[in-house]
């Protein structure tokens, strides 16, 4: 009986040693993290293609101060989930700044003073985006001024005021101000610390670490970050190439289990320089590739001649599509073009008019897009630029205010100009009817 009762706990303690050398593995233990494999995503060892939006504003929604509306969250989620949805791309953090065309309140308030509320909105927004199988791409920085960004860290360190150049129209001296703020190393500490401040935060709703959430699919350095200017020289570029590199090193020393990405608008992004964005998107510690398109932004079509200016616009578009995408093939890398959009017919900002030729665009994106995903390329899926949804402006002038509805459109435009509300019924048929598409890939 002796002998019989040693036998039971000999074997008790094996199996209590081998749980505790199983359990040791330091890899989150949820297999739901959005992975890369080759040129394509995969989600709990399944294809993974991103049919998403933009909504920079979501995480602001789930705060719980008066700035929150966590009714219309959980109703922009349910509308976004039902055509189809799986992915938004957000703001993870702002900085206070005082010009008219930046969102107010902000999650920073100058250097490691954080708006608790604001991060509370972000960790409920998790919570939601996992109840309905959703992933969300976060980004810690911008590099225009409607979020602070990277101006308003110089601000704080120069001590000089933002020179906002919707007001003063230089968008290339801000550009170069913007670009500043890789080079400077106060300004790369306090960056740094705020990363960190996010990646490794508890969420406060449901106890989960960041670190350990498979609802983050991925970490982004910045929103569009560029080398600088017109004038970049050959070393701006470098730093910006340097910089990219070492930030997604120390995203990863943090969080080695989620992806990490740049933001980048592809070639218009990189000053015209194929090596730059090339070279940016090498880096072993960026897993997939990002670009944007802005047919009008960039001068290639007249929205108030559109007819006239369409054909010659759209030759550019598709060229501009499906060359990024062979270049991540060459990277093999997967690519999202996560960024794209444009505004309702004739320039109007009014929510009662068309949208012919915003929906002939996202169409002909997506018929570039298919064929491309169902012939097993580089291109991994999009979020359009961006999602209004229940949102709604009063304004005559279609101008943002601090305590106004937000929308898609951030302050620093008009509200109404590429964001698409919930009565857009055509676009949104039109998104529907792809994301069903792609979600029948294999």
């Amino acid at each position: 009986m002796k002998k019989i009762t040693a036998l039971f706990v000999c074997l008790a303690a094996s199996l209590l040693l081998m749980a505790c050398v199983f359990n040791s593995d330091p890899k989150p233990a949820s297999e739901s993290f959005v992975k890369v494999s080759g040129v394509k995503f995969q989600k709990d060892g399944e294809p993974y293609y991103i049919a998403g939006t933009n909504m920079w504003y979501a995480a602001y929604l789930g705060s719980p101060s008066k700035v929150g509306d966590r009714a219309r969250l959980a109703k922009e989620l349910d509308t976004l989930k039902s055509i189809g949805v799986n992915n938004l791309r957000v703001l993870a953090v702002s900085e206070k700044s005082d010009i008219n065309s930046a969102v107010k309140p902000a999650t920073t308030n100058g250097f490691g003073n954080y708006d608790e509320s604001l991060l509370q909105g972000l960790d409920y927004l998790l919570v939601e985006l996992a109840k309905r199988d959703m992933t969300v791409v976060l980004y810690f920085n911008n590099f225009w001024q409607w979020s602070g960004g990277m101006t308003q860290y110089m601000s704080w360190i120069e001590g000089k005021p933002v020179q906002d150049p919707n007001v003063t129209n230089e968008w290339e001296a801000f550009m170069a101000k913007s670009a500043s703020f890789y080079q400077s190393a106060k300004a790369q500490e306090e960056y740094r610390k705020t990363i960190k401040k996010i990646i490794t935060r508890v969420n406060t709703v449901s106890g989960k670490a960041y670190v350990d959430d498979a609802t983050i699919m991925s970490w982004q350095l910045a929103n569009e970050p560029r080398p600088g200017n017109s004038k970049t020289t050959a070393a701006e570029k470098q730093i910006y190439v340097d910089w990219v590199n070492n930030t997604a090193a120390y995203i990863k020393s943090l969080d080695p289990h989620h992806l990490v990405s740049t933001g980048s608008e592809g070639l218009k992004g990189s000053v015209e320089d194929e090596k730059v964005f090339v070279d940016a998107h090498s880096s072993v510690n960026v897993d997939y590739v990002t670009y944007h398109m802005w047919i009008r932004n960039w001068g290639w079509f007249n929205k108030t001649k559109p007819a006239e200016t369409w054909d010659s616009a759209w030759a550019k578009a598709k060229d501009y599509l499906n060359s990024h995408i062979d270049t991540a093939a060459k990277l093999n890398k997967p690519i999202v073009l996560e960024e794209f959009g444009l505004d309702r017919d004739m320039g109007s900002f009014d929510i009662k008019s068309t949208t012919q030729y915003r929906d002939k665009f996202y169409q002909q994106v997506f018929d570039v897009l298919l064929p491309r995903m169902q012939n097993g390329d580089a291109i991994a899926g999009y979020n359009i630029w961006a999602w209004n949804g229940a949102g709604r402006t009063t304004r005559s002038n279609y101008w943002w205010q601090e305590g106004d509805d937000l929308n898609g459109d951030p302050p620093q435009e008009e509200q109404g100009m590429y964001g698409v509300f919930d009565t857009d019924t055509s676009t949104i048929a039109i998104l529907e009817k792809f994301n069903s598409q792609i979600h029948d890939i294999n």
